[in-house]
């Protein structure tokens, strides 16, 4: 049953699905490009990789301010303020003079980037219950998952054909639109406003975290994105320096990974509501797991099919569990909807920006190092969800 009051407007769709994408098609568009970057900017792979760790960086801090702040203010400010700086930002990159001006570019658009996917988030969970919300989530992380789905592809064509800097002008034009139709279209949906004070924000958020079932919700999605967050981090190194394959084919093997993620959303969006959040996120975590081992055993004879195709495992897994876990996480406290969704979003993307890094400086002439962290991640998803399976039916739905 919808949350809100009857006479509450409903957000049009394709505004929830294009704001909630928008900082995932910035973060992948540069993918393929990092290597090129060492050239273009006379740099090395582990400074080129900053421009994605920054935004990673950004992403995950930001959300801790954007939930409390919409709590307050609601949703439709922030969202547009969001949409500023990720303008700002993107700005800064295109006219980058050197790799520092393009880090602290990705830096600011991360960080205006993250309030479409916080603000989409909440603005579900304040129209529908859990079980609901996680289908719709789903429905809404499928959709708009077509953007990032296309955007290393794009990404790397666009280098090709013009320059790196392409990217950066595309998604220009794609947040100015976006800004506009929120400006005009985007009702807000945050009735319940409450006082932001330091203090108490900050006892809020934790109180959430000494909630047993809300950490080991956020927990198990921080685990199970860092498994895609680490390929995506040393993918690139591997497929054009260890398998010597250009950036627009890494674009085109993604397309694969990109519907099975798909897939996982809808075979949540169908099922999540029928079978339950705890059980999808089970099945979603085995899943995951399954990629990175296969990895493990194909390393002696690991290509790009072998790659992308274990790394399929990983997407089919988390889109059935991420979306199922993120809307149990902002259902352990209502109330505190805006905050859950930025805590959760800081670890998913805290937990992406480490083990990326790690993944892309610890390689060299192997892939082992990439595999290792993704292994590693996948485990801690799985136990994490299994240690407070038995928690989280005592809390409210």
């Amino acid at each position: 049953m919808p949350r809100a009051s009857i006479d509450t407007p409903r957000p049009p769709i394709a505004i929830l699905i294009a704001a909630t994408g928008l900082g995932p098609l910035a973060l992948n568009m540069l993918v393929p490009s990092l290597p090129g970057l060492e050239r273009v900017f006379a740099t090395d792979y582990a400074t080129a990789q900053l421009a994605l760790t920054s935004y990673l960086i950004g992403f995950a801090v930001a959300q801790l301010f954007y939930g409390p702040l919409s709590d307050r203010y609601g949703r439709r400010p922030v969202l547009l303020a969001g949409l500023v700086t990720f303008l700002l930002g993107s700005g800064l990159c295109l006219i980058a003079p050197g790799i520092e001006w393009l880090i602290a570019g990705r830096l600011v658009q991360a960080v205006g980037g993250c309030a479409g996917l916080v603000m989409g988030r909440a603005i579900v969970r304040d129209l529908f219950d859990r079980d609901r919300a996680a289908s719709v989530l789903a429905y809404v992380t499928m959709s708009m998952v077509i953007a990032p789905m296309l955007a290393p592809t794009l990404g790397g064509h666009l280098e090709a054909w013009v320059g790196w800097w392409a990217g950066f002008a595309f998604v220009i034009v794609y947040a100015a639109g976006l800004l506009l139709a929120a400006h005009h279209a985007l009702a807000e949906s945050h009735r319940e406003r409450r006082e932001v004070a330091l203090v108490p924000t900050i006892a809020g958020m934790m109180g959430l975290l000494g909630q047993r079932a809300f950490l080991g919700y956020a927990l198990q999605a921080a685990a199970s994105s860092s498994v895609f967050f680490a390929f995506l981090g040393g993918a690139p190194y591997v497929m054009v320096n260890l398998l010597e394959r250009p950036p627009a084919e890494f674009g085109l093997y993604f397309l694969f990974v990109s519907a099975m993620y798909m897939a996982g959303n809808f075979l949540a969006g169908r099922f999540s509501a029928r079978v339950g959040v705890d059980r999808m996120i089970l099945v979603g975590c085995t899943v995951t797991l399954i990629g990175p081992l296969g990895l493990v055993f194909s390393l002696g004879v690991l290509s790009p099919v072998v790659l992308f195709g274990c790394v399929g495992a990983v997407a089919l897994g988390n889109g059935m569990s991420l979306p199922n876990a993120i809307a149990a996480s902002v259902s352990v406290d209502p109330a505190r909807a805006g905050a859950a969704a930025g805590i959760g979003g800081f670890l998913q993307m805290a937990a992406a920006a480490a083990t990326s890094l790690a993944a892309g400086a610890l390689l060299a002439d192997s892939a082992r190092p990439m595999v290792a962290v993704m292994a590693t991640s996948a485990l801690v998803a799985l136990l994490a969800h299994l240690s407070t399976a038995g928690t989280k039916s005592r809390f409210s739905e």
